[in-house]
């Protein structure tokens, strides 16, 4: 099968440190393991191709650097034309039976192509960007945003969300309805199976660890405040933060104010192939997200953190109570209350037996339920799509 797969958005980094990175490599990879022939459409590449991937056929969409939101606006809308183009040209040799594009806002093109040339479009969804920029006051033309959605929206053979909570806000648009489905993001549990600690830390220590994206929505400030509880009360505890972000220098100066700058190390963004190293290098993982409205998101971390064995401490939110059952293979605690995820990470510290017990079951969950290749396999079905390419 000959597969278009498109990701339009030049935010999001391809071959990148992001989690955004992420999903697209390993979208790629269920893609290829299955046997696909893909051809990458990429907007922004953003770093070195690893062996793995050599095989794709890769084409560069051209952006141009705009500094006004207005014109970066009016370049994206234009941008539709080039990427219809680059689709026809390579369609020609290749001729597509499935486009699956990471919906960008402002494009409609791979979508509208996949409805002309009759072949399913599957329109992946990560964040109510409309609502988003819209409400943020960030859209010059918030008209010409939402025409260029509906497009999209009405092209499209099938919506995938990778929430409840994100498809309640899709479903709103008359153009959407009837095409969501509820597709939660996934792990590629192989990656973690022998992974073998790369951390240098001092002896009798306990490491608590963070990875993500370092910004207000996951709660880092709190994180802080209710590990400084946990150090005061345990000396030998360490918090290891990997990620880069907006709030980074925020979070430092917090951590020095609190004296705590010998406890907590943080690492900067890593590439993912360094991530399971590193995450057998914690003793627990913790996902702290504060209380959010409208809490949409599908973090990779979690499911990273249960192919990892890690035994979680998580907030009470949105898609991870669907995903980790407290007590069973998680510890969740209430968003924002710092006083009981200190008790939680003093718990565990305390429980060797538990921390095992949470990991296992955690691993265990994160291998019969949340594969990468069942997720594609789920999205395929709904598309109705029947593949004729054996697996690799």
């Amino acid at each position: 099968m000959n597969v278009a797969l498109i990701s339009a958005d030049p935010e999001v980094p391809v071959f990148g440190n992001h989690g955004c990175s992420v999903h697209v490599q390993e979208i790629l990879r269920a893609m290829s393991k299955r046997g696909f022939e893909v051809d990458l459409f990429a907007a922004n590449y953003g770093g070195a191709v690893t062996q793995e991937f050599s095989g794709v056929r890769m084409h560069s969409i051209a952006v141009e650097r705009r500094e006004r939101p207005a014109e970066r606006e009016r370049a994206a809308l234009a941008n539709n034309a080039a990427v219809r183009d680059l689709l026809h040209r390579a369609n020609r040799e290749r001729n597509y039976s499935l486009i699956y594009e990471r919906h960008a806002l402002w494009n409609f093109a791979a979508m509208e192509f996949a409805r002309e040339k009759d072949v399913p479009g599957i329109l992946e969804i990560n964040s109510p960007s409309l609502e988003e920029r819209g409400g943020q006051h960030q859209l010059s033309d918030r008209a010409g945003a939402e025409d260029a959605a509906m497009r999209a929206f009405r092209s499209a053979t099938l919506i995938r969300a990778i929430s409840q909570q994100l498809a309640h806000i899709l479903e709103s648009h008359p153009s959407a309805r009837g095409k969501v489905h509820v597709i939660k993001n996934a792990v590629n549990a192989e990656r973690f199976a022998w992974a073998v600690p790369s951390l240098e830390r001092e002896p009798n220590t306990f490491v608590v660890g963070f990875t993500g994206e370092l910004r207000a929505a996951q709660g880092l400030t709190m994180l802080i405040s209710a590990f400084q509880l946990v150090a005061d009360a345990l000396p030998m505890t360490r918090l290891v933060i990997v990620g880069e972000g907006e709030e980074r220098e925020a979070i430092e100066r917090e951590v020095a104010a609190r004296n705590l700058t010998s406890h907590v190390k943080f690492l900067g963004g890593v590439p993912p192939h360094k991530i399971p190293s590193l995450l057998a290098s914690f003793d627990v993982a913790v996902a702290p997200v504060p209380q959010l409205n409208g809490y949409y998101a599908s973090p990779l971390k979690v499911f990273e953190y249960m192919a990892a064995g890690l035994p979680i401490i998580a907030s009470r939110i949105g898609q991870i109570e669907e995903v980790l059952k407290d007590g069973a293979t998680a510890i969740l605690v209430p968003p924002g209350d710092k006083e009981a995820l200190a008790q939680a990470l003093y718990d565990l510290v305390e429980s060797p037996d538990t921390r095992h017990r949470l990991g296992e079951a955690a691993r265990a969950q994160a291998l019969a339920a949340h594969s990468w290749d069942a997720a594609l396999g789920q999205i395929l079905e709904l598309a109705g799509i029947r593949e004729t390419a054996h697996r690799a």
